[in-house]
C-alpha cells in the first residue's frame, strides 16, 4: 500500500467518524426535552418577561440542534394573572441531552422521586453545569416558584417584577446541584431554595453572581 493510499484511507475513516459523531449529537439534541441553560440573557432578573425567557430557551435549544419543539422556561409570576411554573411546562416525561429521564410527570418532578441532580441537570450542550463546590459557582437557577412549582402571593417580590427588573426586587432561586449551606430541605431544593439578594438591589447580574448564580434557567419542552 502506498503512502498516498494510506493517507487517503485514514482521512476517509476520520470523516466517517466525524459524520457518525455529528449524527449522534443530532439524535441526542432531538430527543432532549429538558436542560439547564448554559448561559442567561445577561441582564440579571430582566428576562423580557416569560416570553423573553421562553425565547431564550428556544434559541439555545435550536443552536444545540433541537428541532420541532416548543420550549418554556420554568418560571412563575406574581400578582394579577399569576402563572405557576408547573402549569407551563407540558406533561412530561422529560429527559436530558444524554437521554436520561429526570421526571416522568409534573407530579413526579415535584416529588422526592424525581431524578434532578447535578449530574442529570445538563445544559443544552450536554455539559454538567458548575455547582457549589466549583468556581465560578453557578448553582442558583431562577424559578420564582414555591417548592411545589406554584406562584408566590402578591406582595413580597420573588420574580424580579415578573422577570422585567435588572435592579430592585428579588427572585426565588433553586439549587441545581441540590447543595447549600445547611443540611435542610431548602438548601437541597432544585426549585425553591432562597431569594436573590445583593448590593445592586437583588436582581442585577452581579447580585445573582454574588450568591452563586448566573441568571440561568430550567427549560422544558412542552410538546
Amino acid at each position: 500500500m502506498t503512502t498516498t493510499m494510506r493517507v487517503s484511507m485514514l482521512a476517509s475513516v476520520a470523516l466517517l467518524a466525524m459524520a457518525a459523531g455529528t449524527q449522534v449529537q443530532a439524535q441526542q439534541a432531538n430527543s432532549m426535552t429538558f436542560f439547564v441553560t448554559s448561559n442567561g440573557p445577561g441582564k440579571g432578573g430582566d428576562l423580557g418577561g416569560l416570553a423573553g425567557a421562553d425565547a431564550h430557551c428556544g434559541k439555545l435549544a435550536q443552536a444545540a440542534g433541537s428541532t420541532g419543539k416548543t420550549w418554556h422556561a420554568y418560571l412563575s409570576t406574581q400578582g394579577t394573572g399569576a402563572v405557576n411554573a408547573r402549569d407551563r411546562i407540558g406533561k412530561g416525561p422529560w429527559q436530558n441531552a444524554k437521554g436520561v429521564v429526570v421526571a416522568k410527570s409534573v407530579d413526579d418532578l415535584h416529588s422526592d422521586s424525581n431524578n434532578i441532580t447535578k449530574q442529570t441537570n445538563l445544559s443544552e450542550k450536554g455539559e454538567v453545569v458548575n455547582g457549589r463546590s466549583e468556581k465560578p459557582n453557578r448553582h442558583d437557577i431562577l424559578t420564582g416558584s414555591t417548592a411545589d412549582g406554584r406562584a408566590f402571593p402578591a406582595g413580597e417580590d420573588r420574580t424580579c417584577n415578573n422577570w422585567t427588573s435588572s435592579t430592585s426586587g428579588a427572585a426565588m432561586l433553586g439549587h441545581h446541584d441540590r447543595e447549600g449551606l445547611r443540611d435542610d430541605a431548602a438548601s437541597k431544593s432544585w426549585n425553591s431554595s432562597h431569594p436573590s439578594r445583593g448590593p445592586g438591589g437583588g436582581c442585577t447580574q452581579d447580585d445573582l453572581k454574588s450568591t452563586g448564580g448566573d441568571g440561568l434557567l430550567y427549560c422544558f419542552a412542552v410538546n
